[in-house]
């Protein structure tokens, strides 16, 4: 299985598809092959800008899925989110290529931004045809009712340790088809950024850039409870709360 991660730090932050990547081993016995293409604070208009590089990924890397993540933090107008997103998913399905919507989630601080966001993914996903991966959705549940579990970086926009933890169930789920999630490790990827680079980007420094670290088996229990209740419904039947 070939997965194409096309996005921005929301899908780079702690090497979300590397624990994905692991996830699908446990659960099928056989690791995928991930790529990514994700830069800091681009935006779904620029990967279409910058056409070639993921038109030539789409068309000769043998990718089964592509996982499609628009900025979050400014949410983009709606009408740029649906050109760009239509743009995008008509060239994976030129190609043989099934488009997976990552559905992102709002600032810490600012929880009824995911309001506008989850109405521009529902619609999307019903007129491109596409796989709905409801992380924000699910987001926003552990949030209101487990919120001892701290979804987001120390910037209150980017995901922790468990955020990444929960995306990658979610995408691992959709994936492989499989929701026995008891047996999935409990290690995940916590970028250690004390500073942030230019235009207040996270910037890496090597030697403390990255860890594996234990998560905490009773927080990711309810993670994995949360992932499968979001993707118990039909992706295209998401109610207006869960």
């Amino acid at each position: 299985m070939r997965i194409l991660f096309v996005g921005n730090s929301h899908t780079y932050f702690n090497d979300m598809p590397e624990t994905f990547a692991k996830m699908c081993r446990k659960l099928t016995g056989k690791r995928p092959e991930v790529t990514m293409l994700a830069y800091s604070g681009k935006s779904l208009k620029w990967h279409s800008e910058e056409y070639f590089s993921l038109r030539y990924a789409l068309m000769y890397g043998k990718f089964e899925y592509c996982v499609i993540q628009q900025q979050a933090h400014p949410f983009p107008d709606p009408e740029e989110t649906y050109t760009y997103v239509k743009r995008i998913t008509d060239l994976c399905f030129s190609n043989k290529v099934t488009p997976v919507l990552f559905m992102t989630w709002a600032k810490k601080d600012d929880p009824e931004a995911f309001y506008e966001m989850k109405e521009v993914y529902r619609d999307l996903t019903e007129e491109t045809g596409s796989l709905l991966a409801p992380v924000g959705y699910a987001f926003d549940i552990v949030n209101r009712e487990y919120p001892k579990i701290d979804l987001y970086w120390k910037d209150g926009a980017h995901a922790s340790a468990y955020g990444s933890y929960l995306s990658a169930l979610i995408f691992a789920m959709i994936v492989t088809g499989k929701h026995e999630l008891a047996y999935l490790s409990d290690e995940g990827i916590d970028f250690r950024c004390d500073f942030e680079g230019d235009h207040g980007f996270p910037k890496a420094e090597e030697k403390k850039f990255l860890a594996k670290v234990p998560l905490d088996p009773a927080k990711t229990e309810i993670l994995k409870k949360v992932a499968g209740r979001v993707l118990g419904i039909r992706e295209k039947e998401l109610p207006e709360n869960l």
